[in-house]
């Protein structure tokens, strides 16, 4: 088409046709993306960092894709710096290059790092938001940490985040494994939906799978290494949805 269009024999559209049209995408850059770089977040500033930006840019639900469907997931208000650092993290693109790095059947799925990665994160820890409404029942989103003798003051990792499958329990073994008195709602949900009450209160659970709890099962039936990684990645994408 190009070719035919500038068969006319005139010197200036000749000339004209010559040229190449200016590759405006190639020139226009994307817009930055706000919030904090990811570099700059320190031990010292993490918290007005995020406190500031989870004011100014609030969500409640992301969308995390994988190969096996999605995981829709609400995140709570009352743990703000949590759910900021997730928001900050999806939205930069961060886990988008990451995968499902640690699988235990019948225990949890922990994603969040890869050995592929890409963009820069610097080291940082988060303080605990730790809510005793908020438990780990199937579907709780929390976020791993280093463990209490390396960790005393229970500090979230920034990246590294968890999704609970566990299973059914018994009135008996809720309550046994749980450490802590339960409500009456707590324990009806182990028994009839399931999850891990000994991981309760000593981990930050900031949101819940809310669709696609089938997917969760998915991911935990992969094979495994015996870093319980698995054979075949299971990449992520999130995306904030509202």
């Amino acid at each position: 088409m190009l070719l035919r269009f500038c068969w006319i024999p005139v010197l200036s559209l000749l000339a004209a046709c010559n040229q190449t049209a200016p590759d405006n995408a190639a020139t226009i850059a994307p817009p930055p993306i706000p919030g904090p770089d990811l570099r700059a977040l320190t031990d010292s500033n993490a918290v007005p960092l995020l406190t500031a930006y989870g004011r100014q840019y609030p969500a409640r639900e992301v969308v995390l894709q994988t190969r096996h469907g999605n995981l829709r997931i609400r995140l709570y208000e009352d743990t703000p710096l949590h759910t900021a650092n997730f928001l900050l993290l999806s939205r930069k693109g961060y886990f988008d290059q990451t995968v499902f790095n640690r699988v235990v059947k019948g225990f949890a799925i922990q994603g969040g790092t890869s050995d592929k990665l890409t963009l820069q994160l610097s080291r940082y820890v988060l303080p605990p938001e730790i809510r005793p409404g908020h438990f780990h029942k199937r579907g709780a989103v929390g976020m791993a940490r280093y463990d209490d003798k390396q960790n005393p003051d229970r500090m979230s990792s920034s990246h590294d985040f968890y999704i609970v499958q566990g299973r059914k329990l018994t009135e008996y073994e809720a309550k046994a494994s749980a450490g802590r008195p339960l409500t009456p709602d707590q324990l009806r949900t182990y028994t009839t939906v399931g999850g891990l009450p000994s991981l309760d209160g000593q981990y930050t659970v900031f949101g819940e799978v809310v669709e696609g709890l089938d997917v969760i099962d998915k991911i935990a039936a992969e094979p495994v290494g015996s870093d319980n990684w698995p054979t075949q990645d299971v990449g992520i994408k999130v995306k904030v949805v509202q």
